[in-house]
């Protein structure tokens, strides 16, 4: 599941340590993806923050500003 409007920042990277490619949400940096390709990584990582806005919208929980937002006034 992706966003409809995905203004969220991810990012890819090698990860030795597992020996895959990671997907990371950069707003909330706990969540991880791995995968075999940095492609694929990236869908996984935007499917996984798709489900967990979409909790949090149900739960009344306070959704992460995507990192480009404009701060407020």
């Amino acid at each position: 599941m992706t966003l409809k409007n995905d203004h969220y920042t991810y990012r890819t990277t090698w990860s030795d340590e597992d020996g895959e490619y990671v997907g990371l949400w950069s707003e909330l940096p706990s969540l991880r993806w791995l995968a075999e390709t940095p492609e694929a990584a990236l869908e996984g990582i935007r499917e996984v923050v798709g489900g967990v806005v979409t909790d949090m919208e149900a739960r009344g929980e306070r959704v992460p500003e995507p990192a480009t937002a404009p701060p407020a006034s």
